[in-house]
């Protein structure tokens, strides 16, 4: 076929060989069918759908797709993250002029300039690459149906990060607005995926109006079957201590990344946080000063130029190394990276094995990560990840069913164009795996609320910016309040930010409210890599100079505190079940040798079928420690639920502290537990009602609700440059949240908030299977003498909110020497 071996000659020339995934994909795409193509990082997924688009546009024009022009969006390529369209749109275009076709790209989001978006509005490009904020602005204009009648396929990049989350919601509802709005032709969805555990699912999430509008499309998922070799190399502290406690190392192995940085042309060093980030950049520059101009720093809150200078640079070679947050995780197409350095655990399975794609990230070659831990016991992780590596046990992503607050903001977004008919999009609504379960009851909620505000609003006019005309259509009213939702149109919900300016003028970043609120003017903290003093606050501005002070306060952002994941929870039970019995021929196992001897000497080390709770008594009190190795959430949940449980017993006060591996309960009384009670205390019985009476549920759903607020439009976080205080936000959400729960108690948007407490902060089912296996398992109660490995990190952990660095440190000390 001549598309075929145009393709293949051109491949040729690059000395290039399509792998039989890229193949099997473009023969599906020439058959008009949609699907999934799965593929490990660096092995060509982008091409397997941007090349079959190429081919099937080819074998339609047979004898004129190279003079062919101006033949309106063709395909539509949706990505999660800004910095990954750069380099797409680079590789596209590179493939397109050297098969000198005069298609154009054309990149949307929010970075593109005012003067960009007019010229897409008067022609689109062929291929356009969109974020999914910036493809709902797209659906909101007048006449946005006509953008699409010459798509041919709509791709969803990297969609196991969009899936699971309100932005994978709003993918599916983009989806099936333009498979409605195109009369003449349905196009393709394709989505591309890293490994997940729940493929299938994803799969069927992700093309479920297409399956739905169709009676003859089987879904097709397109597996690449290659083996990416990937080796874990642990970084060990010199000695192992006997007492683990987090921070206590990372930091200080910094020193035993140098070597690293000198092997490798160029290293990704990843770190769970942004404040700590800032904390490695500025070490590395300290040990070795002559890093200076080769190091940079990457994250979230940096200014954009400066970020983008950093993936510029990155590509092209000039820089030895970058310290970065999750904002590096996908894939960005960074050839030249060798080697990745993760600092601390990764919390799952999949995030680790994103991370090591980021080096050799090309077909056939090693992708080579260390792991540098924080405390002795994240080595146990590390052990645990190399077994991970082997099985390939991934994540499953959950999808997310009935976000009422995307819908809400959805329909919005529809009336603020050319209006919508309400039984044609319930149907195309329904036809999303979202709001499949969705009833007539609910549906005509959500339309009396916009129209309305519902039974509780329906006083205040604000809440009532939609109407049915008399065409039958629902539109919105008022040029202020189109533009208002458009400004707002999104689902990214972060603490407010405030802009960070040098007193002279010029942008230094971003920072979260709620960090700086607790400074006085006079105080210095770190930001981008730079020590700044605190001048003052202007409205939504800090004002900063540069300071060279020694000591400076490391921001801390509320999103850094990721929980374990399931899965490696259970890789890391196994680990540890190896160590119970003895088995000292793994070398991590028997590095770690000192810590498991001593924990054993003073306690135990549980099997994975066995659930470890020691009892000890120190001077600050009686102390229950739980070792789960599930997860701070789950943790947390069952640190108020045994709290609960016990004051039934008898009248006793607690303070409790989690971390990802086991929960403490501290009482200046005996804790009432013994072999005859502990069954019951750890019951699954009547779970629900209990998280309810044990924690303060309302207010978990009211910090919920906030979100939920914004994204449904009932909160306006003011113009660009005047937002809102968080203060001001937390506020008005409480103040509705309130109104709810006294005149509208089966409002669809309360009812949400708190059944995401449920489902995705207190991890309810993570917290009902923990409980069976805790049911089936064998107690250990142990009463030590003095603290053990096991439960001294969640102790420091418990003490560090309430102390500084420095005080922490003596603290530890003393207590070290103690025990």
């Amino acid at each position: 076929m001549e598309a075929f071996s145009i393709i293949s000659s051109w491949l040729d020339k690059k000395g290039w060989k399509p792998f039989a995934f890229q193949e099997e994909t473009w023969q599906h795409i020439l058959n008009d069918k949609s699907g999934l193509v799965n593929a490990p990082t660096g092995c060509g997924k982008t091409y397997s759908v941007f090349v079959g688009a190429l081919i099937k546009f080819i074998h339609e024009h047979p004898g004129d797709w190279q003079s062919r022009q101006n033949n309106g969006l063709r395909l539509l390529w949706i990505t999660p993250l800004r910095a990954l369209a750069k380099d797409i749109g680079r590789a596209m275009e590179e493939a397109l002029s050297e098969l000198n076709m005069p298609w154009k790209v054309g990149i949307r989001n929010g970075d593109t300039s005012t003067t960009e978006r007019q010229k897409q509005k008067r022609k689109l490009p062929e291929i356009l690459i969109i974020t999914p904020e910036s493809l709902h602005i797209l659906l909101s204009g007048k006449e946005h149906e006509k953008y699409f009648e010459s798509l041919d396929i709509v791709a969803v990049d990297e969609w196991h990060e969009l899936m699971g989350s309100k932005r994978g919601v709003q993918t599916e509802l983009a989806i099936s607005r333009i498979l409605h709005a195109n009369k003449k032709r349905k196009p393709q969805v394709w989505g591309i995926s890293a490994t997940i555990g729940n493929l299938e699912e994803a799969r069927d999430v992700l093309l479920s109006p297409v399956l739905l509008s169709t009676d003859t499309q089987e879904p097709i998922t397109v597996v690449a079957r290659i083996e990416k070799n990937i080796e874990v190399l642990p970084v060990f502290p010199d000695e192992v201590e006997h007492y683990p406690w987090a921070g206590h190392l990372g930091i200080k192995l910094a020193h035993a990344v140098l070597p690293i940085l000198e092997q490798s042309r160029s290293t990704l060093i990843f770190i769970n946080t942004r404040g700590m980030s800032e904390m490695w950049y500025q070490t590395l520059l300290d040990l070795s000063p002559e890093l200076a101009g080769t190091i940079a720093l990457h994250h979230g809150s940096i200014d954009r130029e400066l970020r983008i200078w950093v993936e510029e640079a990155l590509h092209e070679g000039k820089l030895k190394a970058v310290v970065c947050t999750a904002s590096l995780d996908l894939g960005v197409d960074f050839r030249p990276v060798e080697t990745v350095i993760q600092v601390g655990s990764p919390k799952g399975v999949a995030r680790f094995l994103q991370r090591a794609g980021r080096s050799g990230h090309a077909p056939g070659e090693t992708s080579r990560i260390y792991f540098l831990p924080t405390h002795s016991l994240e080595l146990m992780e590390a052990a645990a990840l190399q077994d991970a590596l082997g099985d390939r046990k991934v994540e499953s992503k959950p999808p997310l069913l009935l976000c009422f607050d995307v819908l809400i903001q959805y329909l919005c977004t529809l009336a603020a164009g050319d209006g919508f008919d309400a039984q044609k999009t319930k149907e195309e609504v329904a036809s999303t795996f979202c709001f499949r379960e969705m009833n007539d009851e609910e549906w005509n909620e959500v339309l009396q609320f916009i129209t309305t505000g519902g039974n509780a609003l329906q006083q205040y006019d604000e809440y009532q910016k939609i109407e049915q005309e008399e065409d039958g259509r629902y539109r919105m009213q008022g040029r202020r309040n189109i533009m208002r939702h458009r400004l707002h149109i999104g689902t990214i919900v972060s603490d407010a930010m405030m802009k960070v300016k040098w007193v002279s003028g010029g942008y230094v970043g971003v920072i979260e409210e709620w960090f700086i609120s607790k400074l006085q003017p006079g105080d210095v903290f770190t930001l981008a890599g730079r020590n700044l003093e605190l001048v003052s606050i202007k409205e939504m501005t800090v004002q900063v100079r540069k300071s060279n002070a020694k000591k400076s306060i490391v921001p801390s952002w509320m999103g850094g505190r990721m929980p374990l994941s399931a899965n490696l929870g259970e890789l890391l039970r196994k680990k540890l079940n190896q160590a119970a019995e003895n088995t000292k021929d793994h070398p991590i196992l028997n590095k770690l040798s000192p810590l498991l001897d001593w924990q054993k000497t003073l306690s135990a080390i549980p099997k994975s079928d066995e659930l470890l709770i020691e009892m000890i008594e120190t001077k600050d009190g009686h102390h229950l420690f739980v070792h789960t190795f599930e997860g701070r959430l789950v943790n947390e949940a069952l640190a108020a639920i045994l709290s609960w449980r016990i004051t039934r017993i008898a009248p006793i006060s607690f303070t409790f502290a989690m971390n990802d591996y086991s929960l403490e309960l501290l009482s200046d009384q005996p804790i009432p537990i013994d072999e005859q009670n502990m069954h019951a205390l750890f019951s699954k019985e009547n779970l629900t009602e209990d998280i309810y009476r044990s924690v303060n549920a309302t207010e978990m759903a009211k910090r919920k609700f906030r979100d939920i607020a914004v994204i449904g439009g009932l909160i306006f976080q003011g113009m660009p440059g005047e937002q809102k205080k968080a203060r001001h936000l937390q506020s008005s959400a409480s103040l509705l949240f309130n109104v709810f729960m006294e005149y509208d108690r089966q409002n669809i948007l309360l009812k949400q908030a708190f059944e995401e407490v449920m489902y995705q902060q207190m991890e309810e089912e993570r917290l009902r299977n923990l409980l069976e296996r805790i049911g089936s398992a064998k107690i250990i109660l142990k009463r030590p003498e003095r603290l053990t490995p096991f439960s001294f990190p969640v102790k420091v952990d418990s003490m560090r909110e309430s102390m500084s660095s420095e005080k922490l440190e003596d603290r530890i000390k003393k207590m070290l020497r103690q025990v």
